[in-house]
């Protein structure tokens, strides 16, 4: 059974403001996630929830620590219970919706963040002791747990990408674990999602922006 847990953090839950480690810890880290992602201060979120997430966002305090993460907050944060009021001063609009259809979890959620014309949807799950995946994004599946160093990279999918790519990775001496490809359609936005085995690899972020056609780069250790 221990064979199941990465430390003793994974048993007991982390250090946390509220009750409930899926429901405020794993969602402040959705949240914070999906900002690095975004990679700048939205304009407006609106956060569609689902199934438990749906019924008990409010009393569980799963709305706040959603918010917290978009601001940049950790699960233990002092400030997490103003985080309304916070993005409020900010000039962010957020919304919440509940859904009702079925979801692939019980805490999942999606966030569509909107910046001017820009606009991205995420999808994470909270499953338990404050641990989180990211699910979708923007219309692509994916399955990134954060327990693996990983960037995701955001690019138009041009001939060459990939090949520029992976050959900084090996010209910086990073090996390469796993590594997903996929694409709306020929010629439009793709998404590299890249598992590195070298947790000290965030100094290849600016490189890889460099790199003709990439859009962006986020890095989770």
């Amino acid at each position: 059974m221990a064979g199941q847990f990465k430390s003793v953090f994974d048993v007991i839950g982390p250090v946390m403001i509220g009750p409930s480690s899926s429901h405020t810890a794993g969602a402040a880290r959705i949240g914070k996630v999906v900002r690095n992602i975004f990679g700048e201060q939205p304009d407006s979120v609106d956060i569609w929830l689902y199934e438990s997430f749906a019924k008990t966002y409010r009393g569980h305090g799963t709305d706040i620590a959603l918010v917290g993460g978009i601001l940049g907050m950790e699960p233990d944060d002092e400030r997490l219970a103003d985080s309304l009021r916070l993005a409020y001063d900010k000039g962010i609009e957020i919304a919440f919706v509940p859904k009702k259809e079925k979801a692939e979890h019980p805490n999942q959620v999606t966030m569509i963040l909107k910046k001017g014309q820009r606009t991205m949807s995420v999808t994470g799950i909270s499953i338990g002791g404050g641990n989180i995946q990211i699910s979708e994004l923007d219309g692509f599946k994916m399955h990134l747990n954060m327990g693996t160093p990983t960037f995701v990279v955001v690019h138009t999918d041009k001939p060459g990408v990939i090949a520029n790519t992976t050959r900084l990775f090996q010209e910086q001496e990073v090996n390469i674990g796993t590594m997903t490809v996929t694409r709306v359609s020929k010629g439009e936005t793709a998404i590299m999602i890249i598992e590195v085995d070298d947790k000290n690899s965030e100094f290849i972020v600016q490189k890889l922006e460099q790199v003709p056609f990439v859009d962006s780069v986020s890095f989770f250790n």
